[in-house]
């Protein structure tokens, strides 16, 4: 079990996937700043009550699974302000929580088992092939690799990056993005996500 300190935002962050963020509370720059230099990562959470900037009196409630993120560049263009991006890693269920005095919340934590590399079923194929034709979109647009919303190394054999992908491109609602987080079975939530796209009309038969 380890102790981490928390970063609640009214986003969903699942593993692998690419969250630039802009710091300017001090309780989180101090944070930030030993994390980058302690090369540690922190959890980022999905807030269900409350807002990501602090207001005299809220109260926070903070979901029980989050994930892991570790900064993979960062800059400083100004003083207090930092300019971070973020890869996620393992999810994470939260054990207990604390909000310290200056307004951190920290956290004891159990590592979820990662997703198995479990190859796309053929009923799902459809689902990988629409997330490939989309990315291979992006790239003859040219897109800066930075502003690119999904990250290589790109597994489109695999049902959770291939899940884990739509459910960040998808629009659901907060509480949809967090229930398919919390969700254990890689192939079954590629399967919900086949639902949605299916709803949707973006896929094809």
């Amino acid at each position: 079990m380890t102790s981490i300190p928390l970063f609640p935002l009214n986003t969903v962050l699942y593993p692998d996937g690419y969250l630039p963020l802009q710091i300017f509370e001090v309780r989180y720059l101090d944070m930030i700043r030993k994390c980058i230099m302690g090369e540690q990562p922190f959890g980022v959470v999905r807030l269900l009550d409350g807002a990501e900037v602090r207001k005299p009196g809220q109260l926070e409630t903070l979901a029980p699974v989050g994930t892991l993120a570790r900064v993979i560049d960062w800059a400083a263009p100004l003083s207090g302000l930092l300019q971070i991006k973020c890869m996620g890693m393992e999810r994470f269920h939260i054990v207990s929580s604390e909000q310290l005095k200056h307004g951190l919340w920290t956290a004891r934590i159990e590592t979820l088992p990662p997703d198995k590399a479990i190859p796309i079923p053929q009923e799902q194929q459809n689902v990988a092939d629409a997330l490939g034709a989309l990315i291979r979109t992006l790239q003859e647009q040219k897109i800066p690799p930075e502003q690119m919303p999904l990250q290589p190394p790109y597994r489109l054999d695999e049902c959770g990056w291939v899940a884990n992908r739509w459910c960040e491109l998808l629009s659901l609602t907060a509480m949809q993005k967090q229930l398919l987080l919390s969700q254990d079975n890689p192939v079954l939530r590629l399967e919900l996500v086949q639902d949605m796209l299916t709803e949707n009309g973006l896929l094809e038969d």
